[in-house]
């Protein structure tokens, strides 16, 4: 054994210094490093690696001057087979560490947008099922809930809620028009008309949030910043470019999210505006002396539907 350890330290010390000047040369050659340098060269192969030898060789005194072959065989052999046995051993432990972090940055992100619907949450909120929608369902509730399951699809629940707020709110006006008029009324006709005319547009807008995600639905900003961050030398002045670019969609897209978040939440202002109008009318008067002011709120809520209707347009 101690002949074993004495021919690898004598082979491990001459290999030491070819080692060096590819090294010198090519650090990617000598080095399993992700970002190799002359400098580590000279620390590997011009200090490490001759100390390790040197004690190597110095406990190998112990059994006299008697160096084996296959020691001499082994030493020479070591660095070469430890560069790819570590560069493997690296990747492995990169990948793994990524995995993690990625895993951790999911969960982040995860609890950060649940923390967020729970703060947009509103009260007395009514919760749409994507994937079943309730029995008395109209076609505007189930195309709601089609959005809601495209937007939740995407991993954007925080978005997902504003299916919810809107269906609300629809199911609210609805209830109060039947308390203020009769189905068979032209003006609950006309007033109900209305209500899918706007629901109509707010689901519009929910269609075009799940539109605009989809444009970015391969690209992993984390991944990019991450990229970005360290500034890999390796990283070319075109492939960084190119990166920026993309962190630059990605914003973009957040910006046109939020200017159709804004349009919808004009929508669900107008809609509360009308359950509150609806609600004082049935307050204040009976239904019968209370008819023309109803007209004349649901007059108001026409106006300003199709002007809103003409402005998104």
């Amino acid at each position: 054994m101690l002949g074993f350890l004495q021919g690898f330290a004598y082979g491990l010390f001459l290999t030491c210094w070819p080692w060096l000047v590819v090294g010198l040369v090519a650090p990617p050659l000598a080095l399993p490093t992700d970002e190799p340098s002359r400098a580590q060269a000279v620390l590997r192969y011009a200090l490490i690696a001759p100390f390790l030898g040197l004690l190597l060789w110095l406990t190998s005194l112990w059994g006299g001057l008697d160096p084996s072959l296959w020691g001499w065989l082994a030493g020479l052999s070591a660095i070469a087979v430890a560069i790819p046995v570590e560069r493997r051993l690296r990747g492995w432990w990169g990948r793994r560490r990524r995995a993690r972090l990625q895993a951790r940055l999911d969960d982040e992100l995860a609890r950060r947008r649940e923390r967020e619907a729970r703060e947009a949450h509103e009260a007395d909120l009514l919760r749409l099922d994507s994937g079943t929608p309730p029995a008395e369902a109209d076609d505007l509730v189930r195309a709601l809930c089609r959005a809601k399951g495209a937007l939740e699809a995407k991993g954007r629940s925080d978005l997902a809620l504003q299916a919810d707020r809107l269906y609300s709110r629809y199911r609210r006006v609805l209830a109060l028009l039947e308390g203020s008029f009769r189905r068979d009324e032209v003006t609950y006709e006309r007033a109900h008309g209305l209500v899918g005319e706007v629901g109509n547009e707010a689901l519009g807008h929910l269609q075009a949030m799940a539109t605009l995600l989809e444009g970015v639905a391969g690209v992993d900003a984390d991944f990019v910043r991450r990229r970005l961050a360290r500034r890999e030398p390796r990283l070319g002045v075109e492939e960084c470019l190119a990166l920026e670019r993309r962190l630059a969609l990605v914003e973009e897209t957040e910006r046109s999210l939020h200017r159709v978040l804004a349009r919808l939440e004009a929508i669900l202002t107008l809609l509360d505006d009308t359950c509150v109008s609806l609600a004082r009318l049935q307050a204040e008067a009976p239904r019968n002396g209370a008819r023309g002011d109803a007209l004349e709120a649901l007059k108001r809520f026409t106006e300003r539907a199709e002007r809103y209707g003409r402005r998104g347009s």
